[in-house]
């Protein structure tokens, strides 16, 4: 049984093990949404539910214990990947870490960037 959809309102998105990813960091059983979305629709949506005023490369929501949401801005992330000293595709790869980290309950610190490189090296991302 497969416990995550991936929809897109996007052309093009970087197509990596998600469903592996996700069971490793949240495990089997959890289910999960992923979206690609425009940046428009990233920005409405940080808006709507977080009260930010910019666009977002990426954003996660929990909706119970064992299920949320993930979207991803592919054309935010292709600004930011050479900061990071990543491809583009790398860096979505990382943004999905970074969201199912969040949804698992990390909070941006010291914990969660060891746990972001060591995802990073396990599923040889660069």
């Amino acid at each position: 049984m497969k416990t995550l959809s991936i929809t897109s309102t996007v052309k093009n998105h970087p197509t990596h093990p998600y469903e592996e990813m996700k069971k490793k960091i949240l495990g089997a059983k959890y289910e999960l949404s992923l979206a690609f979305v425009g940046k428009a629709r990233a920005a409405k949506l940080n808006l709507d539910y977080r009260q930010k005023t910019y666009t977002p490369n990426v954003l996660s929501f929990p909706l119970t214990e064992s299920a949320g949401e993930i979207i991803i801005c592919p054309q935010v992330a292709k600004n930011e990947a050479k900061q990071h000293n990543l491809s583009i595709d790398g860096y979505i790869a990382f943004l999905f870490i970074h969201g199912l980290l969040h949804l698992k309950g990390l909070d941006h610190g010291d914990t969660m960037d060891k746990q972001e490189q060591k995802y990073l090296k396990l599923f040889n991302i660069s």
